[in-house]
């Protein structure tokens, strides 16, 4: 479905975000998704927070369920589950009206294309990613489930980015690198070789920080 109302995970910086590109495309969001009970019954940006996927029973074949409200690739997969076992539809991909496709883009289900956004040939956002503004993603590369992009990051050819992988503002990788499965990269960093999964690089070039807790 590519007009269904939609409602959104997570009512904080990044979903707010989501909605504003909701508005602009003109699709309909009826509300905010949050688990945090004292959070449901708030408006948020003009838009009410229902509560949990639970409360949402009354809505749940006719709302589309975007789990790309939130930039932690580890809560974006708890969503995506959670949405998934109680036979909630998923959100399609949302793209800024900025952001020029060519006809070898692939995009996976609940992705988000934000605003200035540069896409070149052959390039493939899978699903629930998202690309925040002004990101560059030359030819070949590829994003794997779940991974964040943070505003202003430059990602060179043939980069393949994993699962859950979260990169932060502003940094820059080479070409041909791959960033390893539920790493991080610090903001201002620059990649310039393979980054194992589970870890944290940061710094110019980016050097190895710490080990992270498996993400399973």
């Amino acid at each position: 479905m590519n007009n269904e109302t939609l409602v959104i995970w997570g009512c904080g910086g990044m979903g707010r975000e989501v909605l504003a590109l909701c508005q602009v495309l003109g699709r309909e969001v009826v509300g905010f998704l949050d688990e945090r009970p004292e959070m449901r019954g708030t408006v948020i940006d003009g838009v009410p927070v229902l509560g949990d996927i639970t409360d949402l029973y009354k809505w749940k074949d006719s709302v589309g369920v975007i789990c790309a409200g939130v930039g932690d690739p580890a809560l974006k997969r708890k969503f995506v589950i959670k949405t998934q076992n109680h036979g909630f539809l998923l959100s399609g991909a949302l793209v800024h009206p900025s952001v020029n496709l060519p006809r070898s883009t692939h995009l996976g289900v609940g992705c988000i294309l934000c605003a200035g956004t540069v896409v070149s040939i052959n390039v493939s956002v899978s699903n629930f990613v998202i690309v925040n503004t002004s990101v560059t993603l030359a030819h070949d590369v590829s994003i794997s489930d779940y991974a964040t992009v943070s505003p202003g990051v430059n990602i060179s050819g043939n980069v393949t980015v994993e699962e859950g992988v979260f990169i932060g503002t502003g940094s820059a990788i080479r070409e041909k690198v791959t960033i390893g499965a539920w790493s991080m990269i610090g903001g201002g960093s620059f990649v310039k070789e393979h980054v194992p999964s589970n870890v944290l690089y940061a710094g110019v070039p980016a050097v190895f920080k710490k080990g992270l807790s498996h993400h399973p």
